[in-house]
C-alpha cells in the first residue's frame, strides 16, 4: 500500500487520540507507550531538544488513519538508555569520528520491553521499517537503535539489516498467591528468612508504610516524591532525568496506572517509591529517600509492590534494569533485545564480532543464573 508518511517533531502533531488507538491496537502495549505519559515527557522538558533528545518520530498513513509510528530521537548523548554504547561512542572518537548525532527509538529512560514498531498489521509495519531504513541512510547519523522491543520485532529490524543485542533482566512472576506469606514459602529456607529479616528490620527502625493510588495522590505528594527522588540522584552525585512537572504530569493524566509507596517515620515522610503498572503487570520505576534506614530500598521497591501485585492479581513485577541481587527476592531472569545499524562499514562489522562474542557471553550468564533458581524444589 502507498503510506503517507510523515515526520513530526510533537506528539501533539498526531494528536492523543490518533496515538492511543494504535497503541491499543499492539500486542503487550504498557503504560509508558501511552500518550499521557510520552507527552509528559516532552513537555515537561525532561526528553527535549535542550536535554539532548530531539523527537523525530515516523508516522505512516492511511488516509486519516495513523497506521503505523515509531517512537524516534535525534540524540546527542547516550544518557537515559540503558543499553550501554559508551564504549562505541569512545572507538569513534579515538579514531576521529563523530558518533553524535544518532538515532534512538525508545521510551526515554525506561528499560521496559514493549513494542516500537507500532503497526496496525504485519503489512504496515513492513512499511514502517523500509522507511526507517531510508530514513537512517538520508540523514547525517552514525548509527540508529532500537531498543527493548519484543524479540518478533528485533527478528524482523535483523532481516531489514540490523544487529541484535541481548541482555538481562529480572521479573517476578505471580504464581497465584494468596498472600505474601504464601509466596515467601516457595523460596528456598535461607532467602525466605533473609526477606521476612529485612523487613523487620524497618519494623523495627520505627518505620510505617502506606500505599497511596494515584487517582488519591496529592500534590504534596507529589512535592515529597520529588524531594526524594532528586536527593538520592544527589547524594550519588548524578543529574536527576526528571522533574516535578513530569510528576505531576503522569499524577494527572495516568492516575490509573500509579502507585506511590511512602515511607514515614516519626511523623515524618523520609522515603518514596513510585511504579507503573496496568491490569496485568507492573513496573518497578522510581526511589528515593531523605534519610536511609538499612532494608527500606526493598521495602518500598520490591516488597511493598509484590504485596499490591498479589492484592490485585497482577501477573508480572518487572523489577527494572540490571540487579541480580533481585534473585533473592524471587526474581528470575529474562532476556532483552536491542537491535543496531551502523553507518560506518568498518566500525559495522568490529561491532557484530562484539555483539557474537557478547552473545556467548550472555547465553553463559543466563544458564548459570537458571542454576540459581531461588524457588526450593518440589517435593
Amino acid at each position: 500500500m502507498n503510506y503517507r508518511t510523515h515526520i513530526v517533531s510533537s506528539l501533539p502533531e498526531l494528536g492523543q487520540a490518533r496515538w492511543d488507538a494504535l497503541v491499543a491496537a499492539q500486542d503487550n502495549a504498557n503504560p509508558f507507550l501511552s500518550y499521557a505519559f510520552l507527552h509528559a515527557l516532552h513537555a515537561s522538558g525532561s526528553a527535549a531538544p535542550e536535554t539532548g533528545w530531539q523527537p523525530q518520530y515516523i508516522a505512516l498513513f492511511d488516509g486519516e488513519q495513523l497506521v503505523a509510528a515509531l517512537p524516534l530521537y535525534v540524540k546527542q548523548h547516550s544518557y537515559g538508555e540503558y543499553v550501554f554504547d559508551w564504549a562505541w561512542a569512545d572507538a569513534y572518537q579515538r579514531h576521529g569520528l563523530d558518533y553524535y548525532p544518532k538515532l534512538l527509538a525508545a521510551i526515554p529512560f525506561t528499560p521496559v520491553a514493549g513494542p516500537r514498531l507500532l503497526a496496525i498489521d504485519d503489512a504496515a509495519r513492513a512499511a514502517l521499517i523500509a522507511v526507517l531504513v531510508a530514513a537512517q541512510r538520508a540523514l547525517d547519523v552514525s548509527s540508529t537503535h532500537i531498543l527493548f522491543p519484543p524479540e518478533a520485532h528485533a527478528r524482523q529490524l535483523q532481516d531489514a539489516g540490523f544487529m541484535l543485542r541481548s541482555g538481562v533482566q529480572f521479573h517476578w512472576l505471580n504464581g497465584g498467591y494468596a498472600s505474601f506469606d504464601e509466596f515467601l514459602a516457595t523460596l528456598e529456607p535461607k532467602k525466605r528468612k533473609n526477606i521476612r529479616a529485612e523487613r523487620r528490620k524497618v519494623r523495627e527502625a520505627g518505620v510505617s508504610m502506606r500505599r497511596v493510588r494515584g487517582r488519591d495522590a496529592l500534590d504534596a505528594d507529589w512535592a515529597l516524591f520529588n524531594r526524594c527522588y532528586r536527593h538520592t540522584y544527589q547524594a550519588h552525585h548524578s543529574t536527576p532525568y526528571l522533574n516535578l512537572d513530569f510528576f505531576r504530569r503522569i499524577g494527572t493524566a495516568m492516575p490509573d496506572n500509579i502507585l506511590l509507596v511512602i515511607a514515614e517515620r516519626d511523623g515524618r515522610d523520609i522515603a518514596a517509591s513510585l511504579v507503573i503498572h496496568n491490569e496485568t503487570t507492573l513496573f518497578g520505576r522510581y526511589w528515593g529517600e531523605l534519610e536511609h534506614v538499612p532494608c527500606l530500598h526493598f521495602e518500598a521497591a520490591y516488597y511493598q509492590p509484590l504485596e499490591f501485585c498479589i492484592e490485585q492479581g497482577i501477573a508480572v513485577f518487572e523489577g527494572g534494569a540490571q540487579g541480580e541481587h533481585k534473585m533473592a527476592r524471587g526474581f528470575l531472569p529474562t532476556r532483552t533485545w536491542s537491535a543496531h545499524w551502523l553507518a560506518h562499514p568498518s566500525f559495522a562489522d568490529a561491532i557484530e564480532r562484539f555483539l557474537e562474542r557478547e552473545s556467548g557471553g550472555i547465553d553463559a550468564y543466563l544458564d548459570e543464573l537458571n542454576e540459581r533458581n531461588p524457588f526450593r524444589a518440589p517435593g
